[in-house]
């Protein structure tokens, strides 16, 4: 297997599967995968994620309060988790599936927000997954408008206080949405935003919630509450109702200072803890010069010699390495349960971000000691499971070429194929992609 193979395999894919075949032309597979996407199965939309919850809590109010079983939405998240987890074990497009976590994570809305529960695997195939190649500004108004965003970050309930519903109840505006827009998923501080437009950009998405109790269940513009006139945001005037909202975040996903935050993040995520600013200037020229096009940001992207030299430079979080292991073990789909707990187990538990701004994107936040036993205790209870492998096709999976003759010397002395199994997946190189 050639060496180039193999890096591109674990730093832009999910790493090899236990006795795949690896691509001939390493450069010319990840190219590949930026086509059509392969056929999804069935999943539940948004809308049937906010019909079982407006179920469920009619059943409550019919019980008294009490739900006879699970209802209708704990099962519905379960069979979102765990098919999350068989299509990566499986995935044919593995570098797509990064992208798809990446934008994930870059637009986080997470689940300890209890609201964003049934819809989250909405979320990502709805807003998230149509976009990865496309246009930024497409992607950024498709997750503001989606109902996993707008309860996340409360903008369900934000209120014009000049609006007609604003005017008789005295409520006003929840700014949260329109500071992480602003911060978190277009220009970042850089881009020189000041509270007035965070405010400003506040009152043009008033108006923007969620139908959460009745059919058509989903986003809904309210212009009750929507704060009449103009606004002005970043010296640009935007006109009112729910088109002014949709033109401002058009205008903020094709702006300058949001292409240099994208092609950071980027290149922070596919390359190097800090970016080479050579490296980020070739991504968020891309970006400039086609409009915000995310599938030709990702050809520069795997096009950068810092992507390839030096390789595993960096460290894996939680999901790469639970992936990468359970891939290399040849998991079978049917066990898909054990990514999720492993995922738990290790601190980055599938779509539970502690804050709006994700999981972190660097060693300093994973690689500590009581994490990396954690991983190694973790390790070895998965490799008790998978005793009669062959530990050598394990690592050739796992590591390939970029294996050093110091592992494969202890994992070819090991007691057992546990031991052994668990030497390969404790390893400096394993534990960076």
């Amino acid at each position: 297997m050639s060496r180039s193979v193999h890096v591109a395999a674990v730093r832009f894919g999910l790493g090899l599967r236990l006795g795949e075949a690896p691509p001939d032309d390493a450069l010319g597979w990840l190219e590949s995968q930026l086509g059509p996407e392969a056929p999804l199965p069935p999943g539940h939309s948004a809308a049937e994620g906010l019909r079982a919850r407006s179920e469920d809590l009619a059943e409550r109010e019919r019980n008294a309060g009490d739900l006879e079983g699970q209802g209708r939405v704990v099962p519905l998240v379960r069979a979102e988790t765990l098919a999350w987890a068989r299509r990566r074990l499986t995935a044919e497009q593995p570098f797509r599936e990064r992208l798809v976590d990446f934008w994930m994570n870059h637009f986080t809305a997470s689940r300890r927000a209890g609201l964003v529960n049934p819809v989250i695997g909405g979320f990502e195939r709805e807003a998230i997954r149509p976009h990865v190649t496309g246009r930024f500004a497409d992607m950024l108004v498709a997750v503001v408008r989606h109902p996993a965003m707008l309860l996340y970050l409360d903008n369900a309930g934000s209120v014009g206080p000049g609006s007609p519903f604003g005017l008789r109840s005295g409520r006003g505006l929840n700014e949260n949405l329109a500071r992480e827009v602003l911060e978190l998923h277009s220009l970042s501080p850089a881009g020189g935003y000041t509270q007035g437009d965070v405010q400003e950009l506040a009152r043009i998405l008033t108006g923007w919630s969620v139908a959460l109790r009745a059919e058509p269940f989903g986003f809904q513009f309210r212009p009750q509450t929507h704060e009449p006139g103009s606004k002005q945001l970043l010296g640009q005037e935007f006109g009112p109702g729910e088109a002014g909202g949709e033109a401002a975040l058009r205008f903020l996903g094709t702006h300058p200072a949001t292409f240099r935050h994208l092609a950071f993040r980027l290149v922070r995520h596919f390359v190097a803890d800090a970016p080479p600013p050579e490296a980020v200037r070739a991504v968020g020229a891309s970006l400039r010069d086609t409009g915000g096009d995310l599938g030709a940001a990702a050809r520069v992207l795997i096009r950068l010699p810092q992507a390839w030299e030096p390789p595993l430079g960096k460290f894996r979080a939680p999901m790469d390495y639970v992936l990468a292991a359970c891939r290399a073990l040849g998991l079978p789909p049917e066990r898909a349960e054990a990514v999720l707990n492993g995922l738990g187990a290790l601190g980055q538990p599938l779509w539970n971000a502690p804050q709006p701004n994700g999981w972190a994107d660097t060693a300093a936040e994973w690689a500590a000691p009581e994490a990396l036993m954690r991983r190694l205790d973790w390790a070895f209870t998965l490799a008790g499971r998978f005793g009669r492998l062959d530990p050598r096709e394990v690592a050739e999976a796992a590591l390939g070429p970029l294996a050093r003759a110091e592992t494969v010397t202890a994992a070819s002395r090991a007691g057992s194929v546990r031991d052994a199994i668990t030497l390969v997946f404790g390893s400096p190189e394993f534990m960076h992609r």
